[in-house]
């Protein structure tokens, strides 16, 4: 959660004492904006349609306020709050912001995603907990399993919305939707508003309060941004040469695909840069370790894809680097966001190659000069991009058409690769 110097503070938010002591034993006094703007809405039972960023401190601004109103309302069986995420990773964040703030209130909470088994998950379950975290395709299964009942929620909390749109978890939403009572309050936060969010919102959503904390990166964290052109050839080069000459204590490498983040891994670790990589094909286990390791800081470069790096919250982060170009701008914010928090100043670096054209405008439409391009530098001094060669390109893509051979192989036979599990 960001710190924020305003006049405001949680005290006069008027939450229960057991919270207010829970937020000053992790040094947290004032409210972010996001958190300012709606915690007295959700206190109050409105609906709320809230468009913010990573890192604006959008977990808190739903999960106090619910535990507020737990605690200051009559006991009762069964799960009254439902949050569905759109990765484990993230899941797993919100259980913990749920359980730091909530430690000294009486509430059980539950937390199922796919993955893994599903047995201490259904213990879990039979505690009756009053709070269920979740994401969408595990929650089915263990409904559809008899081991799921949704007739008592009272509140539906839809985290990063956008994003289990575009995982494909539409579907899944709308059958959730479907068996969850008609009179409820909903939370739907969201990074973006495309118009499948707002279609939603218009059918599932009494009356909210729309809530937008301005993506103008000039209100978020202090971040340096650079890009820098090259060719794919001398990219690992400069991937060197940045992380020696970068003053940063960790770093988190993106990148496009899984079977890169992997190799990108393996070289780093090679040359003297200890590295894990985080994707969806990794099991669990592997994820939180890597997740665990870099949280603490004994990991120093993390190299992960987009969906997989939800759920990564290290307020000191000093760099970001797009290894991989983001295929757009919106992606690219997601990104950027996890450095600079905390009152500390970031810095992203961004590889452009030959056929980044278009989100590179995008971004210095977005940008302006708050971007700093070098067209010219030692791993590019004559300013050319050149396309990939297309004989890589297809010795790449029969690689790929063959790993998922494999697998389904692999799927046909009775196995059941983490990458496959219903999330």
């Amino acid at each position: 959660m960001q710190t924020n110097v305003n006049s405001m503070t949680f005290e006069s938010l008027q939450l229960h004492p057991s919270i207010l002591d829970a937020l000053k034993q992790k040094g947290y006094t004032a409210p972010t904006p996001v958190q300012e703007q709606t915690i007295p809405s959700v206190i109050h039972g409105r609906d709320v349609l809230s468009l913010a960023q990573t890192g604006t401190g959008k977990t808190a601004a739903f999960a106090l306020p619910i535990l507020h109103r737990l605690a200051n309302s009559a006991s009762a069986q069964g799960i009254r709050v439902l949050v569905l995420a759109p990765t484990r990773e993230l899941a797993i964040q919100i259980h913990d912001n749920f359980s730091a703030y909530g430690k000294s209130l009486p509430f059980k909470l539950a937390l199922i995603y796919g993955g893994v088994g599903q047995q201490s998950q259904e213990q879990a379950l039979r505690r009756h907990p009053s709070i269920l975290i979740a994401t969408p395709g595990r929650l089915l299964d263990l409904y559809d399993q008899g081991h799921v009942r949704l007739n008592g929620v009272q509140t539906l909390v839809l985290d990063e919305c956008d994003r289990m749109l575009d995982m494909g978890f539409a579907r899944d939403l709308n059958k959730i939707l479907a068996l969850l009572p008609k009179e409820r309050q909903t939370l739907l936060f969201s990074a973006t508003m495309p118009d499948d969010i707002r279609a939603m919102a218009e059918k599932h959503m009494s009356d909210p309060v729309r809530i937008q904390i301005i993506t103008d990166e000039k209100n978020l964290p202090k971040i340096r941004q650079r890009m820098y052109w090259v060719n794919r050839d001398k990219r690992q080069a400069l991937l060197f040469d940045v992380l020696e000459k970068e003053p940063a204590d960790q770093a988190l490498v993106f990148t496009r695909t899984k079977r890169g983040a992997d190799r990108l891994a393996r070289v780093l670790s090679k040359e003297g840069h200890p590295a894990q990589s985080i994707h969806g094909d990794k099991s669990q286990s592997q994820r939180e370790k890597a997740l665990k390791d870099f949280k603490s800081g004994r990991l120093k470069i993390l190299v992960a894809t987009d969906l997989a790096s939800r759920g990564i919250d290290v307020k000191e982060l000093d760099l970001v680097i797009n290894y991989d170009m983001p295929a757009d701008a919106e992606t690219y914010v997601h990104r950027i966001g996890r450095t600079g928090r905390a009152g500390r100043e970031g810095v992203s670096v961004t590889f452009r190659g030959f056929d980044d054209a278009d989100v590179e405008k995008d971004l210095i439409r977005k940008y302006g000069s708050e971007l700093d391009i070098y067209r010219t530098h030692q791993f590019l001094p004559d300013g050319v991009l050149v396309p990939p060669d297309p004989a890589a390109i297809e010795k790449y893509k029969e690689a790929a058409k063959a790993a998922r051979v494999k697998r389904k192989e692999a799927i046909a036979a009775g196995a059941n690769p983490a990458g496959f599990r219903r999330r």
